[in-house]
């Protein structure tokens, strides 16, 4: 499936849609350039699933975990930017948590694959023509074949 958001604040929205699909154990794969909008969409996600924020980019720290305010999963965001491989992945401990959090992943794509065989995984595109994003869901695995996305 693919949508278009035409702002920071669609990209919000379709986040908060997309955090009433998710479940403890649930990771999301976040692919696109920089600046592509994937923090403005785990902002959303963060809406949606009522955890502490606020979400900033987790660049530098390289993870982080925003609890629930409302008694349903934390948020375990990550950003394997940084990361020089899978090894370094393993460091995180991701695979602790994983199993009670929803986990979003940026710049994940061909690290995090292991941490589990079903897994949602989104790349966001630069429209040519401004500030647009193409953003395209993509289901892996039996978790994701009844859901609508």
């Amino acid at each position: 499936m693919s949508t278009v958001a035409r702002d920071a604040e669609e990209m919000r929205a379709l986040g908060a849609r997309i955090a009433g699909l998710l479940q403890p154990g649930d990771l999301v794969v976040l692919t696109g350039p920089l600046g592509a909008g994937k923090t403005t969409l785990t902002q959303g996600i963060g809406e949606g699933l009522k955890v502490r924020g606020p979400i900033t980019s987790p660049t530098f720290v390289i993870s982080r975990v925003h609890p629930s305010l409302s008694g349903g999963p934390a948020l375990v965001h990550a950003d394997a930017y940084r990361l020089g491989g899978a090894l370094e992945v393993d460091d995180l401990d991701l695979d602790a948590s994983i199993a009670d959090s929803v986990t979003v992943v940026e710049w994940g794509e061909g690290l995090v694959e292991g941490l589990s065989d079903e897994r949602l995984e989104i790349l966001i595109e630069a429209d040519s023509e401004g500030d647009r994003r193409i953003v395209h869901l993509r289901g892996v695995g039996s978790r994701w074949s009844d859901i609508p996305i």
